[in-house]
């Protein structure tokens, strides 16, 4: 744990960070038509076209919610600035570090959606780089059929280091006796598919576009594919291979991955006979170098 803040003189007036569990936030919004083309047009390469008619693709309401602080309330790093619903956190660095989502029921182009938000815990911590704050959140999502998706979200806030220092590489998966390599994609990463997927999520983190800043401010080697990008790629490949969305889906950022490299999807299948639910474990790589982001999709047999 972080020492106790009253204990430091330059954080003796810090709030109480515990405060704001429990703090709720109410948001409406939807995925017009207008909307989905542009989401469809920045994922092309990884999204079949879909009819309005049709359910939307999984994950496609992050792009509901855009936010909307005026520009004179966003931070030095383009965020908004914390103190609203979101603690005011002293560390610079903010990285929205995974998250677990369940699926009930299908949302819609053009269906309005009301997103109800809470915090629901946070938690100080010394780790190897420093101080660390973690974050989660709870978004579930209604429409007039009741709740339709339930998802954690984890921000993690740390200080910027005065140079680059990557956590351990984890390996990139390969087959075994037990298991098969059933997906093994390039997708290629460039400054304009950033930019676009940015543009979707109205994100003014400056480290997606940003490539003095990325580099000078935050000492990343490159601008930083995003990782609800990753995680979009990773939803999309999952639900192509299998031929329907999954019932849940979790992922987890584990490597910064930059602009400068394609990104590797890859899917490992390993499902026990009469194992009541298939499971698919994936991840984004640098070639055979890392892995950037894990994932598990599950379906429930039917």
């Amino acid at each position: 744990m972080l020492d106790d803040k009253n204990s430091d003189p330059a954080r003796a007036h810090t709030p109480d960070l515990s405060d704001w569990i429990g703090r709720r936030e109410r948001l409406h919004g939807c995925v017009t038509e207008q909307a989905s083309h542009a989401i469809r047009a920045t994922l092309q390469a990884q999204l079949k076209p879909t009819s309005d008619a049709d359910p939307m693709p999984p994950l496609w309401h992050w792009y509901a919610f855009p936010p909307t602080a005026p520009m004179d309330e966003l931070g030095t790093d383009g965020h908004p600035k914390l103190g609203g619903f979101l603690p005011p956190i002293p560390l610079e660095r903010r990285m929205w570090a995974g998250g677990s989502l369940e699926f009930y029921q299908p949302l819609y182009v053009g269906e309005p959606l009301e997103r109800r938000s809470s915090i629901m815990n946070v938690v100080e911590k010394n780790g190897a780089s420093g101080a660390m704050v973690f974050v989660t959140l709870r978004h579930d999502i209604f429409t007039d059929k009741g709740l339709c998706v339930r998802e954690q979200q984890d921000i993690v806030y740390l200080d910027i280091p005065d140079q680059f220092s990557p956590p351990p590489a984890k390996p990139v998966p390969t087959a075994s006796l037990d298991t098969e390599v059933v997906i093994d994609q390039t997708v290629p990463i460039s400054e304009a598919l950033l930019f676009r997927y940015s543009a979707i999520t109205f994100n003014a983190h400056r480290i997606h576009y940003d490539l003095p800043y990325a580099k000078g401010a935050e000492k990343y080697l490159g601008l930083v594919v995003h990782g609800p990008l990753q995680a979009q790629l990773l939803m999309d490949a999952a639900r192509t291979w299998a031929g329907k969305a999954p019932s849940r889906f979790k992922f987890r950022g584990v490597h910064p991955m930059f602009h400068q490299n394609d990104l590797r999807l890859i899917g490992v299948q390993s499902a026990p006979e009469g194992q009541a639910a298939r499971k698919l474990t994936l991840c984004t790589a640098l070639g055979d170098q890392h892995q950037g982001m894990q994932a598990t999709a599950e379906w429930e047999e039917e």
